[in-house]
């Protein structure tokens, strides 16, 4: 039983076209599921990942029409960071978001890695990562028809960023009911890493006990997800979260992939959730993203759902 390292990470926006145009057009990422917040579906769901859509590429959003400002602070999921290729990858990056007038940071090395800080349009906070020196977790394969160069491409998920009041019970948390390990610190970060490790498997949890609460809204990071094999092996680690006290959802068929979800110490939401059995379960692997997807259990409730819904033209 081994969480085998980050499986996606779901924030949120307040328009769901400005954020398709960001993902997609600037950062050249594949939309591989327009679909809709299974517990809310008057609202969009979209998942944004590498060629195939593979766990450990997706970064999601939910789309909350008139979500307020995010005011950062603690108890928070406070970067996303995005895997590319190599150092050279990096450096394009730097030039093709100044050219965009994307707000960024100068690169800075963090954990023996470069990396380049910026904000999208709702000043989510994302953070590039260069996988020069890289071993672990593999990355992605970049979309063969993004607006970026597949070498350039981003390749999925790197390390995510937490930001606490009170770092014991986190650590506890990620190492003693999770199983990570805790390899290095740097900065005012302490780094956990699981399964095969590297870029795609690591949590970078800062500490700061005096920071407000944050308070969420478009910008903002809603979980954090981890991989795990299957089902079998999802159940096993909800009884071991049930016996270390977290109260959970128990099993949630995502119909792509099967989660439980939990908060950890601080409060920050965790999710489990099953590789399998992927994207294109209910579409071709080709026109993954075109159209509106449902699960099963919400087709009959199409026409109403698609009358709340801003139409998205994602057809190529």
């Amino acid at each position: 039983m081994m969480i085998k390292g980050i499986h996606h990470v779901s924030a949120i926006t307040a328009n769901a076209k400005k954020n398709y145009d960001f993902y997609t057009n600037l950062l050249g990422m594949r939309l591989v599921k327009k679909t809709v917040n299974q517990d809310a579906p008057s609202m969009y769901h979209l998942f944004y990942a590498d060629a195939e859509g593979n766990p450990g590429t997706d970064l999601t959003f939910f789309e909350i029409d008139h979500a307020g400002h995010t005011y950062p602070g603690s108890q928070s999921i406070s970067t996303t960071s995005l895997r590319v290729k190599d150092d050279a990858a990096l450096d394009y990056w730097k030039k093709r978001l100044e050219e965009h007038g994307v707000d960024q940071d100068p690169i800075q090395e963090r954990m023996g890695r470069k990396t380049l800080a910026f904000r999208d349009h709702e000043d989510q906070r994302l953070m590039l990562v260069s996988d020069e020196n890289n071993r672990g977790v593999a990355p992605g394969q970049p979309w063969s028809e993004s607006t970026v160069p597949q070498d350039k491409g981003i390749t999925g998920l790197g390390p995510v960023y937490l930001t606490v009041q009170e770092l014991a019970g986190t650590r506890n948390v990620l190492t003693n009911i999770l199983g990570f390990e805790e390899i290095g610190s740097y900065e005012q970060y302490n780094v956990f890493s699981s399964g095969e490790g590297g870029t795609g498997a690591e949590v970078h949890v800062e500490e700061l006990p005096e920071a407000p609460r944050e308070k969420p809204g478009r910008g903002s990071v809603h979980h954090v997800a981890f991989r795990v094999e299957n089902e079998d092996e999802l159940k096993q680690w909800q009884e071991k979260i049930q016996e270390a006290g977290f109260p959970n959802s128990g099993l949630v068929d995502r119909y792509y992939f099967k989660s439980l979800y939990f908060r950890e110490s601080n409060h920050i939401l965790f999710e489990l959730a099953t590789d399998g059995p992927g994207f294109a379960t209910d579409e071709d692997l080709d026109h993954l993203g075109e159209t509106l997807a449902l699960p099963p259990f919400l087709e009959d409730k199409r026409e109403e759902i698609e009358a709340d819904l801003t139409p998205l033209n994602t057809k190529r």
